[in-house]
């Protein structure tokens, strides 16, 4: 196995990669719809207007078209921002250095270095990437004329086919189309508890189950649910004022929809007390579906008798579910936040100004810039100025990023290209209309849009795609027959890239193999945190917090599988090396969440049988958690130093006899615990590297 099979899409599943990425689901027709009816708008307010720069229009409202209001708000006002600090700081450069050649690229230089210093160490740092792509884009005007006001006129053109857009873009996205955050929370709230009630219904009426619920899909609605609830907070100042319980809502409609991957299939042999549990943990999914929707405390409904209730510790998932829904009910009946928010991040980097990483990548991107531009003066080829462009837009913080940037603009490029050759060859002849203008238009920008509303593996495809398609298509007020632009923008493009990639390996390589192991340490602690054993009684009181970790361990998982896929593109020397790091730390991913599956399996089965187990096996149980948690500790404490020393855990005995340890389920879960932890591998350099199990990796 090497580094290649890390990767999200191999040349063997790429078939099964797109048909995930590609997948409809409601969000991504919204954004889709979204992004058609602004763009038809602003194609025939242009072309009746002969406002130029079109296809910038266009980009503009694929970059500002966002999932959901707050986000179209936010980007759009820093779009606005940015590119009227862009075109005044241009305007000034002109002013000044128009007369000379030299001392006005000394200063754009220093400009651009320090704009993408900026977009490096800031939170809002897209406002700087748009003052450096201006900046570096109003030089290919200069270069096209001698004539001042002609190219101040054509810098504010630039302005009006950016804002323009931006502003519609935001009525659309606010008064015809509104995609509000709050809404989309309780729609995917009402969507995992749907999906557990879809797995209840079957139990109770002693028919097959549903579709079961995969660990992917739970942990890719945790995630989402995070997201829903920043933005909501962003959005609406009631949900701001009790974010910590709105996050206790959340991390328990996690814990409910993790509960429900663990459900049988079918349980043909369910007694009567054990459907009455059942109806009533159907109830109290309904209830609290309900309190979401309408914006009321959530109240647990009994329905079935204490006897009856307790049946659920035959079931360990249902076990789960009835702790999790009485958990998040005391919460609400006492009133008492269940603590602190997260907290924000800052504004600035902490090490903005003594990291030598920043300024580095400044200088690498802007020697790139500069090296395109001497280039594509010298050749006196100037229908390939996006050259220049292509070094910024690939400039990402590593070298696996910018690798797949790289890949994502090339192959929307490629595509784009491909479809207005076709329209231009055999449809732009034939058309003379803005209505068949919109009919051959608007298709290729459904299917950018589809793409850019996928996941960050895919999305700049398809703003890529769209824009070059654009590039060829709307040069001109009219009918075109030039070829040569698809060609030039292609080849700009494929240097651009040859040369941002050459730089950025031949000068301070910044790779994210380093940050790898340290984001895998962090998400090794908060697992170590999970595994913690509560104290004796203090489950009840445990439980949300408990969910709330484990809401943190499912983001650092995220982030681990989002950095190993990158690190996995990183173009390096020393093979080797690479595919050892990449081969270790996908299998510390692969078991971090299989331990934290195992842990999980303890936690509900100690709860279940807590009061029938004997003291001394309780006690044993708890003690082999503490052990994992320890050892889990002390592993990521020695991956994150630097070297790496990290050895494989020792397994973990559990002190009792061999007699007490055979068929005891709860013994059993503390024993798979151990085996789990026990499989993490070992960083030193002289430790053989193993691939992680196909089994552990579909997990």
């Amino acid at each position: 196995m090497d580094a290649a099979d890390s990767l999200p899409v191999t040349l063997r599943d790429a078939g099964a990669f797109l048909r995930r990425e590609l997948a409809p689901f409601p969000g991504r027709v919204n954004v889709m719809l979204r992004c058609m009816l602004t763009s038809a708008i602003v194609i025939v307010a242009s072309m009746a207007l002969e406002v130029p720069e079109l296809a910038l229009s266009l980009l503009v409202v694929f970059y500002v078209t966002q999932a959901n209001v707050v986000l179209t708000r936010l980007v759009g006002l820093m779009f606005m921002l940015g590119s009227t600090l862009a075109i005044g700081l241009s305007i000034l450069l002109l002013k000044f250095t128009f007369d000379y050649p030299l001392l006005r690229i000394v200063i754009a230089s220093l400009l651009f270095f320090g704009s993408v210093y900026l977009l490096r160490v800031l939170r809002i740092g897209v406002v700087f990437f748009i003052v450096a792509i201006v900046v570096i884009y109003v030089q290919s005007f200069v270069d096209q004329t001698d004539q001042a006001d002609l190219l101040i006129r054509a810098v504010l053109w630039v302005w009006v086919a950016v804002n323009y857009p931006i502003a519609l873009t935001m009525v659309v996205n606010t008064l015809l189309l509104p995609a509000e955050p709050q809404l989309q929370l309780k729609a995917e709230i009402h969507r995992q508890l749907a999906a557990l009630e879809a797995r209840l219904t079957p139990l109770i009426d002693g028919t097959t189950g549903a579709a079961p619920i995969t660990l992917a899909a739970v942990q890719q609605g945790a995630l989402t649910l995070q997201k829903l609830l920043r933005f909501t907070t962003m959005r609406d100042a009631r949900y701001r004022e009790h974010q910590a319980s709105q996050l206790a809502c959340i991390a328990t409609v996690s814990r409910l929809h993790r509960g429900a991957s663990e459900l049988p299939d079918t349980w043909p042999g369910a007694s009567a007390a054990q459907r009455a549990m059942l109806r009533e943990l159907l109830a109290n999914v309904r209830a609290l579906d309900e309190s979401v929707r309408a914006a009321v405390p959530y109240r647990y409904v009994s329905t079935a008798t204490p006897e009856e209730r307790n049946a659920a510790d035959t079931v360990p998932a249902a076990g789960e579910l009835q702790r999790a829904l009485r958990a998040y009910a005391d919460l609400v009946a006492s009133g008492a936040e269940p603590g602190k928010p997260p907290a924000s991040e800052p504004m600035v980097a902490p090490d903005a100004w003594t990291n030598p990483a920043y300024m580095r990548f400044s200088l690498k991107t802007l020697l790139a810039v500069l090296v395109c531009y001497v280039f594509y003066n010298a050749v006196d080829w100037q229908g390939v100025h996006t050259i220049m462009l292509t070094c910024l837009i690939v400039a990402l913080p590593s070298l696996g990023a910018s690798t797949q940037r790289a890949l994502l603009r090339l192959t929307g490029a490629a595509v784009g290209s491909a479809l207005a050759l076709f329209m231009v060859v055999f449809v732009i002849p034939h058309l003379d209309d803005i209505v068949s203008l919109l009919l051959i238009t608007l298709p290729v920008v459904a299917l950018g849009a589809w793409i850019a509303a996928g996941s960050e593996r895919i999305g700049y495809a398809g703003l890529q795609l769209t824009f070059t398609f654009s590039l060829a298509l709307f040069q001109q007020f009219g009918p075109t027959t030039n070829l040569t632009e698809i060609r030039d923008r292609m080849v700009g493009i494929l240097l651009g890239v040859g040369v941002a990639t050459f730089v950025q390996m031949s000068f301070w390589r910044e790779g994210e193999g380093d940050v790898l192991r340290q984001k895998l340490a962090t998400m090794l602690r908060t697992i170590a945190a999970q595994l913690r054993a509560p104290q004796a009684g203090a489950d009840a009181r445990d439980a949300l917090p408990h969910a709330q970790r484990q809401l943190q361990a499912w983001a650092a998982l995220a982030d681990c599988e989002a950095t190993l896929s990158r690190v996995a593109l990183e173009p390096g020397w020393e093979e080797g090396d690479q595919a050892q790091l990449t081969l270790r730390a996908q299998t510390v991913l692969a078991q971090g969440r299989e331990i934290m599956l195992a842990g999980d399996a303890l936690r509900i089965s100690l709860a279940a049988q807590a009061g029938t187990s004997s003291a001394r096996t309780v006690d044993a149980v708890r003690s082999t958690q503490e052990q994992a948690s320890a050892a889990l500790s002390q592993y990521a404490d020695a991956l994150a130093a630097n070297p790496p020393d990290a050895c494989m855990p020792r397994r973990i005995e559990i002190a009792l006899q061999a007699d007490e340890l055979a068929g005891d389920p709860l013994l059993a879960a503390a024993d798979e615990l151990s085996r789990q932890v026990a499989g993490l591998p070992d960083w030193r350099a002289e430790a053989p590297v193993a691939a992680p199990s196909s089994e552990a990796i579909r997990a």
